[in-house]
């Protein structure tokens, strides 16, 4: 029998980190004299930082500039984040359950490592997990499948053994081209329609029972 895998997005996934994410972008643009709406944020949610800084930047930022705005953004949501970790609705009871069942658990997300650690220690989850990947350990983003090939090579996990918890489009498309099921989750500051290419849509984590997870991988047992 073989084991199986389960590989998580962070943001949206384990972390409710919409409201945060805004928050530490407009303090970062506010220092920089730029204006940062709620509208703006929801049009750019999901972009990477550095396209969030183009686009919302009226002025030519260089490289250096792009690098700094964002670290700076960066330390503002984990200083939020750090006071009043906004867990997702059950995400630590279920690593906990599926790690109890025998699956194998991992952390696929584009956001830094710092982010992605920080989340990991409020969950409670470092002796839970056999994969964390963050964007520093890839050279290429979603929807490009290297991110969640990494973790599932790291759990020596076969990639068809995985499912993946997302809550976006990119996410979601890189799932399917790493060959994997993709549950889609409802999250913050996404549409029910983004998820309509997820091979299974929930409303709330407490919804992933071992079940599901064997039927859509294709398994009778895990």
């Amino acid at each position: 029998m073989q084991t199986s895998g389960v590989i998580f997005d962070v943001d949206g996934t384990l972390v409710d980190s919409y409201g945060p994410h805004y928050e530490s972008w407009k303090m970062a643009a506010v220092q920089e004299g730029v204006t940062f709406t709620p509208e703006q944020f929801r049009k750019a949610f999901g972009l990477t930082s550095r396209d969030i800084i183009k686009r919302l930047w009226a002025h030519d930022v260089t490289e250096s500039q792009i690098l700094a705005i964002d670290d700076i953004k960066e330390r503002a949501y984990r200083g939020i984040a750090a006071v009043n970790f906004p867990a997702m609705d059950g995400a630590e009871e279920l690593l906990k359950m599926l790690h109890s069942h025998g699956f194998k658990l991992g952390i696929g997300s584009s956001g830094p490592k710092e982010n992605v650690d920080l989340a990991v220690r409020k969950l409670a989850a470092e002796n839970l997990l056999d994969a964390v990947i963050s964007g520093s350990d890839v050279s290429r983003a979603k929807p490009d499948p290297e991110i969640f090939l990494t973790a599932a090579a790291n759990m020596r996990i076969l990639p068809q053994r995985c499912v993946v918890v997302e809550d976006s489009t990119i996410g979601i498309r890189a799932a399917h081209a790493a060959g994997m099921k993709c549950i889609g989750i409802m999250s913050t500051g996404h549409l029910i329609e983004e998820l309509k290419n997820a091979d299974q849509v929930i409303d709330s984590l407490r919804e992933i029972t071992p079940e599901m997870l064997r039927h859509l991988i294709g398994v009778k047992e895990v």
